[in-house]
């Protein structure tokens, strides 16, 4: 990077790195410090009436957040990877002979905010009854080269915090510095993720491996991105969905296998949509959809407790709750009760006709099921706030999917609504490879009406079925979604480390 370009506080800061060169001073050590304890535990540990008679020693490594400057001795405040803690130090202590360099030249004029540095000292309490370090030697582990947002605090609450999305998702590294509730989201996410493998591994799932690059983007109804194989000079598609690869493995014997997947779609971006994604899916033989809303209810009670020690979890003023059992009605039924209108009978051209009324835009290159779906979409999927299972779908809208054994022209299928959103989608998996070729075929006509999200006919696929199939009930989970309501966050981009952003300049 150019200095042109650089701030004067960065301009500041490369000159105190080069000062601290010529002092011999290594601003990015290698050697390993020797970290014994943390903030956390010290905080929760430590006991002044049980330890005042003696010296706790303590060695930390963390991040310098703030300094209050007291002539020959300071109080300053440490972060590392579990909180912050006060520590105090003072002249004499870090330079006890006649040479006060390392105080008087390092810490007070060479050391900022930002930089990372290491501690050795031992645990006392404040006069105002705050545990905190008493330095007897520092070093410096990292100089920053840019200056953070200062986040002010007072009484313990932060304030004037950083807020920009722009900065926060773009400079995700630094959101995480000085918004350390932010912290606090992901490692809820993580324990989500955590519980709900461990729901699955007790119950004999096994978990695997499928291919992100694929030759036919197959398993949704969704734009793939396009990329180019230059070995074999072939076109290559990534991963929409890992849904015909799981159904794979259950034709080759094995009888429950899942797979946290990152998938992408070649789509619009917005608070619920990150064009790269995660999705859980998982395939089980000899099960139906009924079986998979029972499982469905038992996996998210547990992974709600196991993130928030409760099935009731706040998101935004509304409280929904995760526990068992989650309401259920059928898609016909849904649209009834939302715009009044009975479409269980009717064709394309009164479907769309019914668009019209509902002033919903009905493309003319979409079919039956798409208009169905968007009728859904615009007038019932946001009055949805608890959990509810939305059953039983137009065979149109569905061409992996099972028909219904005692409704014509219908499917078993669910999708879970939360919130006025679907974080789950499921089916009594489609297993006739005749009839999987037909619905195939039917996908083709709509992608030569202009369909983009149609799927492509997989022959690999099909000649598996072939092989035959069991009867098989699959399931994929919005794990972005359900996190954002476990956290309770608004936006996708809040539970992605590194969301999707417009490129920016080289120099910024």
């Amino acid at each position: 990077m150019s200095t042109q370009h650089l701030s004067e506080q960065e301009l500041i800061r490369r000159e105190k790195l080069t000062e601290l060169t010529k002092l011999g001073i290594d601003a990015y050590p290698a050697a390993l410090y020797p970290v014994n304890n943390n903030s956390v535990n010290i905080k929760q540990n430590y006991k002044e009436e049980e330890n005042k008679d003696q010296f706790v020693e303590v060695c930390l490594a963390g991040r310098i957040m703030s300094v209050r400057d007291m002539g020959k001795a300071n109080f300053a405040v440490l972060q590392d990877g579990f909180g912050k803690i006060q520590f105090y130090i003072k002249q004499d202590d870090i330079c006890p002979g006649d040479d006060k360099t390392m105080y008087q030249t390092v810490w007070k004029k060479l050391i900022d905010i930002g930089d990372i540095i290491g501690i050795k000292g031992y645990v006392f309490t404040t006069k105002t009854g705050e545990t905190s370090i008493h330095v007897k030697e520092f070093t410096i582990l990292t100089k920053s080269l840019r200056p953070l947002p200062i986040v002010k605090e007072k009484d313990g609450e932060a304030f004037d915090e950083v807020t920009d999305p722009e900065f926060r998702y773009r400079q995700r590294y630094a959101d995480l510095i000085v918004n350390p509730v932010v912290k606090e989201t992901f490692i809820k996410r993580t324990k989500m993720v955590t519980a709900i493998r461990e729901f699955l591994n007790e119950r004999g799932a096994l978990e695997v491996d499928t291919p992100v690059l694929q030759n036919i983007p197959g398993g949704a109804a969704a734009r793939p991105f396009t990329t180019h194989h230059n070995a074999l000079d072939v076109p290559m598609y990534m991963r929409i969905a890992n849904e015909l690869y799981l159904k794979r493995l259950i034709v080759g014997g094995f009888e429950w296998v899942y797979e946290f997947s990152r998938n992408f779609r070649n789509e619009g971006m917005d608070r619920t949509h990150n064009p790269e994604f995660t999705i859980l899916e998982f395939y089980v033989a000899y099960k139906d959809y009924e079986w998979m809303m029972d499982t469905t209810e038992q996996l998210l009670d547990k992974a709600a407790i196991a993130t928030n020690g409760t099935t009731k979890v706040m998101v935004g003023n509304k409280e929904i709750n995760f526990k068992a059992p989650y309401k259920r009605i059928t898609m016909y039924d849904a649209i009834k009760e939302n715009t009044g209108f009975d479409i269980s009978n009717m064709d394309e051209a009164a479907i769309r006709q019914v668009c019209r009324e509902l002033k919903i835009h009905a493309d003319e290159k979409w079919g039956k099921g798409k208009l169905i779906d968007e009728i859904f979409g615009c007038k019932c999927e946001p009055n949805y706030i608890q959990p509810t299972f939305i059953t039983d779908y137009p065979v149109e809208m569905s061409p992996l999917t099972k028909k219904h054994r005692s409704k014509p022209g219908l499917v078993e299928r669910f999708e879970l609504m939360c919130n006025g959103k679907e974080i789950a989608n499921a089916y009594s998996e489609l297993n006739d490879p005749i009839e999987q070729r037909e619905r195939f075929e039917e996908q083709t006509k709509l992608m030569e009406r202009g369909d983009d999200e149609a799927m492509f006919i997989d022959h690999d696929f099909l000649r598996a079925l072939e092989y035959g199939m069991p009867p098989t009930s699959g399931i994929g989970f919005g794990i972005d979604r359900i996190a954002m309501l476990l956290t309770n966050q608004h936006s996708i981009q809040d539970v992605l480390f590194f969301p999707m952003m417009r490129s920016e300049k080289a120099d910024d």
